[in-house]
């Protein structure tokens, strides 16, 4: 069973569990209805920007969906982004989820907004980040990190090279 088949199984589970149709998860997330008909069935490889869509719509992190165990090689590739699943840790408040990330070069990906509260850092093992909301991201090199509010629209961005690092995306849990 591929990626594209076990995320969509995961995802008709959290629709369903949350009594959700099709029509209302498509509307709520902008993804279309074919599309995500397609993506549970496993008939489509889901994108970064269409799984955030989509479990932000749920009100789930992003790891509801993936739930790679760590150190698997699997990972799901947005514009400029592919982000592999390495750890979820869950307390009495929030969810995080760290990924190991790739940015490639010279490419833009913009993150529409997680579910409130949600906020990320990036650690920046390689290369040079441009990251966080459009309209003032933070630069990080090697060695340094960004930090920003999640909840609203978003960039990466690796202008001068492909850049590699560590993310994690805290979602604070319903309350």
């Amino acid at each position: 069973m591929g990626l594209g088949d076990e995320v969509g199984r995961r995802l008709k589970r959290l629709r369903a569990g949350s009594g959700l149709s099709l029509s209302e998860l498509a509307r709520r997330s902008g993804v279309g209805k074919g599309t995500l008909s397609e993506l549970e069935t496993g008939r489509r490889n889901p994108t970064l920007e269409t799984l955030y869509a989509l479990t932000t719509a749920l009100g789930r992190p992003l790891s509801a969906v993936l739930d790679d165990p760590p150190g698997a090689a699997a990972g799901v590739s947005g514009s400029a982004v592919t982000a592999v699943l390495i750890e979820r840790y869950e307390d009495a408040d929030a969810a995080t989820d760290v990924f190991r990330v790739t940015i490639t070069e010279g490419a833009t990906q913009e993150s529409a907004a997680h579910v409130p509260r949600t906020t990320e850092s990036l650690m920046v093992l390689s290369g040079t980040a441009v990251v966080g909301p459009p309209d003032a991201p933070t630069t990080a090199g090697p060695g340094g990190h960004a930090h920003w509010a999640a909840d609203a629209p978003h960039i990466y961005c690796a202008p001068d090279g492909e850049v590699q690092g560590i993310l994690f995306v805290r979602y604070p849990k319903a309350g």
